[in-house]
């Protein structure tokens, strides 16, 4: 909700306003002098401040130059009765996002309230961007592939929705990052995403990690403790590896999703939960249905949006992208300089199966960057079972290629492949290319460019 902090010496004026706002749904905060508003705005959470000009002590202008230095995105509006176009000049030059004038018109004052906190929004998320870009940790969604692309799209379509959504896909495939992507898009982004390993936990725990409990639940609960439900109230709750969960504690959980209600362990009193439900799981979930481990309608309610993030091995032509984005961001973090990765090494990652997937691609990332021994990550900076797939280097003169690999990633890989092979004789690699050796010459100036 909007907070309005009104800042006048007259309380007949402050309480006039403060009908106008509370009418608008607004919450408002009173303030007789600069000196309290300073204080509001100190303790945070106001949203626009609406301040009268004239005051003794510190006045509107005064008040403005403080709350620009404590409170720097908080839009401040001018109210005076000696409204003459120099203070307005003045007051604007001095950061002040409006100016009006009594006798004030209700209809004036809502429509500038309005637009300033349009602007205190917009202020707000960008700011919440550019935090999000900051802490980025490597592990972020990348792919230009039909398929990411597809789940991406689908993600940006549910994730404004209340509805559940069941993740499914292999370990390290980043169904992790896919559900805080639904939370950074929905409207509860401003408030917690709270993640729980329900495989991670013992059945013992699990209840009481979920639901909470009171004091005297069990020996040892000595005070209240409470669960996650209580701690996502608001945001999202994510439940990985949601088939993990016993099947007498489903049965709760089911409850949370049909009505909206539970209590804690040991509890008799019935608590609401404001909580957007997102769930995953590794395992094929209807397998689990029909094995007895899931119960049908549990996964019914869970399964109302369905999410699968695809293995890797599904989505190769990803693979130069996120490794190039993993060397990058390791780099960054290892203070190291690294150009790129080199064409033998692109190909043997290009042929790894990548059984563990995209976080099995990060770690020989991180990995290489640290034992890279100049500015290009090389084959021998990888783990040997991946120098050793057939076809990861030119063996007896013959390439391979990933299919959609762009021509220009294709050219160079040629060249450099066949220099190698002519030990670094330019002219003879470019008979055997049927191109010239300064062609050869101005490519590897382009690709020093590029680095």
């Amino acid at each position: 909700m909007a907070v309005i902090l009104i800042v006048d010496d007259e309380e007949p004026n402050r309480l006039a306003l403060e009908r106008i706002f509370e009418r608008e749904g607004w919450e408002v905060r009173h303030a007789a002098d600069g000196r309290q508003a300073l204080e509001h705005l100190r303790a945070g959470a106001v949203s626009v401040v609406v301040s009268d000009l004239k005051m003794p002590g510190m006045g509107g202008l005064d008040l403005l130059r403080a709350a620009r230095q404590v409170a720097p995105e908080t839009p401040l509006i001018l109210v005076t009765a000696y409204g003459t176009v120099e203070s307005a000049v003045e007051a604007m030059k001095e950061g002040a996002y409006d100016f009006v004038s009594k006798p004030l018109r209700r209809t004036e004052v809502i429509a500038a309230v309005r637009k300033a906190l349009e602007k205190h929004e917009l202020q707000r998320e960008n700011r919440r961007l550019r935090e999000q870009i900051a802490q980025a940790q490597p592990g972020e969604m990348v792919g230009r592939s039909a398929a990411m692309r597809q789940l991406l799209e689908e993600t940006a379509q549910v994730a404004p929705s209340m509805a559940s959504v069941l993740i499914s896909g292999e370990s390290g495939t980043g169904k992790g990052l896919l559900a805080r992507a639904i939370h950074q898009l929905s409207p509860r982004r401003e408030q917690r995403l709270v993640t729980v390993n329900c495989g991670a936990i013992p059945e013992s725990l699990l209840e009481s990690e979920l639901f909470g409990y009171e004091a005297g639940a069990f020996t040892g609960a000595h005070g209240r403790k409470e669960g996650r439900f209580d701690l996502a109230a608001g945001g999202t709750l994510f439940l990985d590896e949601v088939t993990e969960i016993p099947l007498p504690l489903q049965v709760k959980l089911l409850r949370v999703l049909q009505e909206g209600e539970y209590e804690r362990l040991g509890g008799t009193r019935t608590l609401r939960a404001d909580v957007r439900v997102v769930t995953a799981t590794n395992r094929d979930p209807e397998r689990a249905v029909a094995e007895g481990t899931l119960r049908a309608d549990l996964y019914y309610r869970l399964n109302v949006i369905r999410l699968h993030v695809p293995a890797l091995r599904e989505r190769r032509e990803d693979i130069p992208l996120l490794a190039r984005h993993f060397v990058a961001a390791h780099a960054r973090r290892n203070a190291r300089v690294l150009r790129g990765i080199d064409p033998d090494a692109l190909a043997a990652l290009e042929a790894w199966p990548w059984p563990g997937n995209v976080r099995e691609l990060e770690n020989a990332m991180e990995r290489a960057v640290v034992l890279a021994r100049d500015e290009v990550v090389r084959l021998s900076d990888l783990p040997a079972a991946m120098r050793q797939v057939p076809g990861n280097a030119e063996a007896g003169g013959w390439l391979t290629v990933q299919v959609g690999r762009p021509l220009h990633e294709i050219e160079r890989h040629v060249i450099e492949a066949t220099l190698r092979q002519c030990n670094g004789d330019r002219n003879l690699a470019a008979s055997l290319l049927g191109i010239t050796a300064r062609t050869i010459y101005r490519r590897e100036a382009e690709w020093r460019g590029e680095g």
